[in-house]
């Protein structure tokens, strides 16, 4: 037979196009023409290929070979297509039978040798050739994330020979079995070990049960940093398809860490952050650390000190849950549903408020510092807390409850909104705050007031709306109260703040 089909997947953002590679070989002068707007990882595939092929002992054929991967509009880059390739030419000299590869769909990077490296983006693949009812055949060294699919048949391959006497009926492999590293979560560090800090804690169990941003402003050396790593913590544990989204984002930008699979994520990245590293970019668009932070913690370390260019990229993700990446070639979009917290110093020395007076910071170094961060931003953040200075007592008293007994607290106010709405009450419409936030006359017209006084936007309402839902279902409380509405304007700074 002189056409032969192999299937494969590509990998855009974090979907995984089919790629149907057809090899034709013709009569006429020896050559190899490979088609299907490949990139030049791909272009060299023909080198890779031909001596794999050489030196497992195969014939390479004498004649014009023609490669077409399709569909013919959608760019091809990366080793993962050398092993559809080589076993295209294989089948279309008939060194191995055609028909066995309908049912398979193959990914891995061929050596010279004929021995098959990992790729990324296998997970994607992975769900992908599981819808389409396929088996997959992949490098062994991918094979236990991409078992993390379920119920799918994969085949795990450290040779071209190995799958060429499975084809050939020669040596039949069996269907891969994972070894057993799924579901592992590592230990969380606790919140009861955060001297003080009552105020918030109890911010941060509000954030964790509604899934609410929050911004912390305070002093070097109050706990910031150490309140912040607590909330992934606080955090329900994942459901399935979330840890899958998870772990397909980390499939496609780095290898997965699969002994500690399904953590939720906890990204920090630096100050000095550019804006694509931030949410993603490149020629060949990656995610960056807003879509790695999916279903997950985004932490921000000293906030005006990253670009405000920077920052303000974020606005739109906050309200969506995703960001677009657009090229001259393609569009790529990434998902970024993840819980933002921040943290500050008030000024730039960081003790403005100092009982002992050290702050030595003028009102224009002080309104400087804070005009970093945009109103529209600031606006997108449900809590805003100031941490004070605690006391220096080296070995403090019990410090009250902990990450457990508050991790109970939150997944049964999780639950409970699920129930309700779908959702966390952070991410609420404008439909469904108008429906599971209902105010009596006398709350609303008492609100109304209060924002006029703050200053605050109709957005900002809304948001503190949400966080008045979050404590009443703390509380279990089906209505709002306006005790739940007096906290939750607590946690906004007035315009004269910002």
């Amino acid at each position: 037979m002189s056409l032969a089909i192999v299937h494969s997947r590509a990998q855009v953002g974090v979907s995984a196009p089919a790629v149907t590679v057809e090899a034709h070989l013709a009569n006429g002068l020896p050559s190899l023409a490979l088609v299907g707007l490949p990139e030049t990882a791909v272009k060299e595939s023909k080198d890779r290929v031909r001596s794999a092929i050489l030196n497992c002992a195969f014939e390479f054929p004498n004649r014009r070979i023609t490669l077409n991967l399709a569909p013919a509009d959608l760019p091809k880059d990366g080793g993962r297509y050398d092993l559809a390739i080589a076993l295209g030419i294989l089948a279309a000299s008939g060194q191995i039978p055609a028909t066995k590869l309908d049912s398979l769909e193959c990914l891995g990077e061929l050596a010279l040798s004929g021995a098959v490296r990992a790729v990324q983006g296998v997970l994607p693949a992975a769900l992908a050739a599981r819808e389409a009812g396929r088996t997959l055949v992949v490098p062994l060294a991918n094979a236990e994330e991409a078992s993390l699919a379920g119920d799918l048949p994969i085949l795990a391959v450290d040779h071209l020979l190995q799958l060429a006497a499975h084809l050939n009926g020669q040596s039949p492999l069996p269907f891969y079995q994972a070894q057993g590293l799924l579901r592992q979560v590592l230990p969380y560090p606790d919140l009861a070990e955060v001297q003080g800090q009552v105020a918030a804690k109890r911010a941060l169990l509000i954030a964790a049960a509604g899934g609410h941003n929050l911004l912390l402003s305070g002093p070097p050396g109050t706990g910031k940093t150490l309140l912040a790593s607590r909330l992934p913590g606080l955090l329900p544990p994942l459901s399935e398809q979330e840890a899958l989204e998870v772990a397909a984002i980390h499939s496609v930008a780095s290898p997965i860490p699969l002994s500690a699979w399904p953590q939720r994520p906890f990204r920090t990245p630096h100050h000095s952050a550019s804006a694509p590293a931030l949410v993603g970019g490149g020629s060949h668009p990656q995610p960056g650390e807003i879509t790695l932070a999916h279903h997950g913690v985004l932490f921000l370390d000293e906030l005006p000190e990253f670009d405000r260019k920077v920052l303000e990229v974020l606005r739109e993700p906050l309200e969506s849950g995703h960001i677009v990446i657009a090229r001259a070639r393609e569009k790529v979009r990434f998902p970024a549903r993840f819980q933002l917290v921040a943290a500050m110093n008030p000024c730039p020395c960081g003790h403005l408020g100092d009982p002992a007076g050290r702050c030595r910071c003028s009102s224009e170094q002080i309104q400087r510092y804070r005009g970093k961060l945009s109103g529209p931003l600031l606006d997108r953040i449900d809590l805003h807390l100031n941490v004070p200075r605690e006391s220096t007592r080296l070995n403090p008293p019990d410090q009250g409850a902990t990450t457990a007994q508050m991790a109970a607290l939150v997944v049964r106010t999780r639950q409970l909104q699920l129930q309700r709405q779908g959702c966390a009450n952070a991410h609420l419409d404008l439909a469904g705050v108008q429906q599971h936030c209902r105010l009596s006359e006398a709350d609303s017209a008492w609100l109304e007031a209060a924002c006029e006084r703050l200053g605050l936007s109709l957005r900002a309402a809304h948001r503190v709306l949400k966080v008045a839902r979050t404590l009443a279902d703390l509380e279990q409380a089906s209505l709002l109260q306006r005790s739940h509405l007096a906290e939750a304007l607590q946690y906004r700074p007035s315009s004269g703040e910002r």
